[in-house]
């Protein structure tokens, strides 16, 4: 039989595809006019609008800094809370989204005076402020813009920014309520201090890094060894030391005590070294290791006494260096895990240390000032040295007294101020703090006597969901282990701290004067605290006679910035009540690294004021990093042409490429990220865009509410119905639990295989040879218009402009609305949201294994005998019954169809275990059909038209 190929043409007839939907996205070029549609057009308000009477969903934002242009890990940021704004809106809930900005503070100031250079110590506060003012609203509005180019929809037009005088006002109104509490002190305490910036910082202000520092074992001589000897019973003619150990040797200078721990045994050991006898205090368990790594040449070595450290409580001893002694004390948190057991106490360099001085009555001592020099009240040959160059100074001196019994380089983790990347110090300076452990009453308290620190404990773990869970414990941890909050720094860009003194250096600190400052702030801005007098800043306010106005002095330090972000709780949505309701607030989303920054400290201040925390949920993600695991930095901005540069990506390839690639990653981790990163996730959004294109024009002749039919529950129609339907629940279960790689992935693989690979690919024939009414052809649009809404939907939060922009292509929309963000998802009710009959099941599943069976052979017959296509071959089902027989042919066309064969049949064979599938090459059996290819039998059947089969001689003489 010949199989050339008929010389009609009849293309015209043929249902092809038709669409406006471009292929090719042209993000970068496109986006920027759709953003300004939307905002033309007022989107968000019409979205509010919209869901006026919904119950709300509020994500409060946490403030980036207003410096520099965005960066990649902003795009994260943004873009999940975008993200979560957008799906919660289509699920029907209202959700007013302010954004803001950190505005005061070191990195501003800092770069402000890198811009300025020596100059700096000439300007006056205000001239810096006003600087420093100037450079963060500039970023404020560089920001805004590029947020909103990344697509993220919210109040642009009024965001929160923490220098408005609003904003400084209500955070003083958080100060106020704090000293009402009775939480508020000041102190000379030793707190974290940048020596570059010379300012005191916060936990959240500090980064580890591994250093290599010299670490010294000492022994400080007994002030009465005689006594000691006597009532350890040591008859031996020796001096007696107590060793201690440092990795600080610039803090031997303020050592005021030696402490022990009260249960840890101590021995005495007597040895010899350079010919002199010795009885050095450590504790047993660490007397080998110790001994180890003595410097001299150690003989004679023997345990002669033990005792607990409880028995050495007030033994005395010599300063090595200081010309003073000093006393054991004793202490819980001392241990044998490193060191000797005899921990070095310098009350005004350590959390610890400073404990144990105030139990014991010590001077809180620090002769370091704040650029790190050692002052006068030490030796001559140190005065003057900053601390780092005093360090082997120090270690050769104690050399030369006879007292290092040894030294060795440490590798330790050690903070770093993450501003300058230089190491800090613990330092004792007088600061304004916030007691956490202080118990204290508010309006319809149910804690009543509980501090800060335990109320927000119960609250981490009864009234707050994190995801990921271990989060929990990582701000539960933060929470157990932190001290009191320094809420001052030493600085002139942020929020003055609202105190005065008089002349006796007393402190005018009350809810009543703090709040006529705030009365000031709010009308003229924080910068009255530089320009004013006391008593203008005071305005009507009477401080009393103990304080007169004329001979007030101000407070110089400002507020911790992160006081001021951590009161946005009240600063903004409280203020903001109308339209963001009260706390808590339903989520705060932010990077990992905010357990100890923004999460905690806005959470003291909500505990603090109102004995509840801000939020109900706490969401966190990772950090963006190289493809080598490790972090970047901005700085390597202008170094590393690998650096993932967010605006320049966003430029080339577009915002929606950077955000379905944000959603495909797992945020719970780190994100790899390079300069590559959007020009490699191309093919996967594609993919998606086209599948969507393809459904488009496939449904352009269908309108659901007139060519809508009924699809037989035998048909993949049906099956595809349904797969659409689990892929929904899925995703909308996803979406509701945060998890939007499994989104992505779910919305990837749909497209790619139920759609593309299956279902699409089925579907060919008859969407484009079948009468263009043909109930076989509309049901399979049906389905494609089911799908393509859905796909619509469901990308819409993530790919905020394609997605819109698909909308628009949709013709008959299931909604009214010219944009696809004023929709809601629906709750269908159709077959592809009802589970599967197990006869049905069984059914789909048979198939698709059959089908398999099939493309394999197919895909050998073209390496065999060269079957180019598979419209040549013919697909033989074998069964083993009439009754098997009656089932399968159920799925009439679908069974050549599903693997896109020419013609099938079905054969029954009673031999046959279970139904098989054979494919014949029918290239020199039957002609093939003009219009649609397929090699059929029934070719020529219309003596009208004999170069077609039966079905395309219809189609062509319904369309004459």
């Amino acid at each position: 039989m010949s199989t050339d190929a008929p010389k009609a043409d009849y293309k015209s007839s043929l249902n092809l595809p038709r669409t406006d939907f471009p292929m090719k996205a042209d993000l970068a070029k496109n986006e920027p006019g759709r953003l300004s549609r939307w905002q033309s057009s007022g989107l968000y308000g019409r979205i509010l609008e919209a869901r006026k009477h919904a119950t709300p969903f509020i994500l409060h934002d946490g403030p980036p800094f207003a410096n520099g242009d965005i960066h990649i890990g902003h795009v994260i940021n943004k873009t999940l809370k975008d993200v979560v704004m957008r799906y919660k809106s289509m699920a029907g809930f209202r959700t007013p989204y302010v954004p803001g900005w950190d505005c005061h503070g070191l990195p501003i100031e800092h770069k402000i005076q890198e811009e300025i250079g020596p100059k700096w110590r000439e300007m006056s506060q205000l001239d810096i402020r006003k600087k420093c003012f100037d450079y963060a609203t500039g970023f404020i509005n560089t920001q805004s813009e590029q947020f909103q180019r990344i697509g993220i929809l919210g109040n642009w037009a009024d965001p929160y920014m923490t220098l408005a005088p609003s904003y400084e006002a209500s955070t003083l109104e958080v100060f106020a309520r704090f000293v009402e509490q009775g939480l508020v002190y000041k102190q000379l305490k030793p707190v974290q201090w940048s020596m570059d910036n010379q300012t005191a910082l916060a936990d959240a202000e500090l980064e580890y890094k591994d250093v290599v520092d010299t670490t010294v074992f000492v022994e400080f001589p007994s002030a009465n060894p005689g006594e000691v000897k006597g009532k350890f019973k040591l008859r031996v003619n020796a001096k007696v030391n107590y060793l201690i150990w440092t990795t600080t040797p610039w803090t031997l200078p303020a050592n005021l005590a030696i402490t022990a721990g009260p249960d840890v045994e101590y021995a005495f050991v007597k040895f010899v070294r350079g010919g002199d006898t010795f009885i050095d205090v450590v504790a047993m368990d660490l007397v080998e290791k110790v001994f180890a790594k003595s410097s001299g040449a150690i003989s004679d070595r023997e345990v002669l006494a033990t005792c607990k450290g409880r028995d050495m409580l007030g033994l005395e001893y010599i300063h090595p260096f200081m010309n003073k002694t000093g006393k054991l004390l004793t202490a819980d948190y001392v241990t044998t895990t490193d060191g000797t057991g005899l921990v070095h106490t310098a009350p005004g360099h350590g959390e610890e240390d400073y404990d144990t001085g105030n139990k014991n009555g010590l001077e809180v001592y620090c002769p370091v000032l704040a650029n790190g020099v050692f002052d006068s009240t030490v030796p001559s040959w140190i005065s003057g040295l900053n601390i780092w160059k005093a360090n082997p100074v120090i270690v050769e001196k104690l050399n030369e007294l006879g007292v290092l019994f040894a030294s060795e380089q440490y590798t330790h983790s050690y903070p770093h101020d993450w501003r300058s990347g230089k190491p800090t110090i613990y330092r004792a300076t007088e600061q304004w703090f916030i007691s956490v452990d202080k118990p204290y009453t508010t309006a319809g308290d149910h804690s009543e006597g509980k501090s800060i620190r335990e109320r927000a404990l119960i609250a981490v773990k009864d009234d707050i969901k994190f995801v990921p869970e271990w989060g929990r414990a990582r701000l539960t941890g933060m929470l157990q282990s932190r001290p009191d909050w320094c809420v001052s720094r030493q600085r002139a860009w942020g929020l003055p701290i609202p105190v005065f003194y008089n002349e006796h250096g007393d402190a005018l600190i009350t809810p009543a004067s703090i709040r006529a400052v705030a009365k000031t702030f709010a009308a003229q801005g924080s910068n009255a605290w530089f320009s004013m007098t006391p008593a203008e800043l005071l305005g009507d306010f009477d401080p009393g006679a103990s304080f007169p106005k004329d001979k007030l002095r101000k407070e110089k330090d400002i507020f911790d910035v992160w006081f001021e972000s951590g009161s946005s709780w009240f600063s903004v949505v409280e203020a903001r009540h109308n339209e963001l309701g009260h706390v808590p607030v339903d989520l705060y989303l932010e990077g990992s690294d905010q357990h100890r920054g923004w999460f905690q400290l806005s959470m003291l201040p909500a505990i603090g004021v109102t004995g509840k925390p801000p939020y109900k949920q706490i969401l966190t993600h990772g950090f963006a990093v190289k493809p080598d695991g490790t972090k970047w930095s901005k700085k390597e901005q202008n170094t590393n042409p690998d650096y993932p540069n967010a605006m320049k990506m966003m430029n080339e390839f577009g915002a929606d490429l950077l955000r379905f690639w944000v959603c495909s990653m797992d945020y719970e981790g780190d994100m790899p990220a390079s300069k590559s990163t959007a020009k490699d996730f191309g093919d996967k959004y594609r993919k998606v865009r086209n599948t969507i294109r393809y459904l488009l024009s496939n449904i352009d002749d269908f309108n659901p509410k007139t060519d809508s039919v009924v699809v037989p529950e035998n048909s993949l129609d049906y099956w595809m119905l349904n797969q659409l339907g689990t892929m929904y629940r899925e995703a909308i279960d996803a979406y509701d639990n945060y998890k939007f790689h499994v989104v992505f992935r779910l919305l990837h693989d749909f497209c790619a295989v139920q759609i593309s690979s299956v279902h699409g690919n089925a579907m060919k024939d008859r969407l484009y040879c079948e009468r263009p009414d043909s109930p076989l052809r509309r049901r399979a649009q049906m389905v494609m218009y089911e799908c393509a809404v859905v796909l619509i939907q469901l990308l819409a939060p993530m790919c905020v402009f394609t997605a819109d922009e698909a909308w628009e292509y949709l013709k008959h929309k299931p909604a009214e609305a010219d944009s696809v963000h004023l929709t809601t998802f629906k709750k269908h009710q159709g077959k592809e949201h009802v589970k599967l009959p197990a006869t049905l099941e069984g059914s789909f599943a048979l198939l698709m294994k059959l089908r398999d069976s099939a493309l394999l052979q197919l895909d050998a017959m073209k390496k065999e005998v060269g079957l180019n296509k598979a419209l040549d071959a013919e697909i033989v089902y074998r069964v083993k019954s009439e009754g098997a027989k009656l089932a399968l042919a159920a799925f009439s066309v679908d069974l050549e169809d599903v693997v896109g064969a020419g013609f099938h049949s079905i054969v029954v064979d009673p031999g046959a275990s279970e139904p098989t599938v054979q494919v014949v090459d029918r290239r020199s059996d039957y002609a093939a059909c003009a219009r649609s290819w397929k090699r059929r039998p029934d070719v020529g059947a219309d003596p009208a038209y004999p170069d077609l089969c039966k079905r395309d001689a219809e189609a062509v003489k319904a369309a004459s």
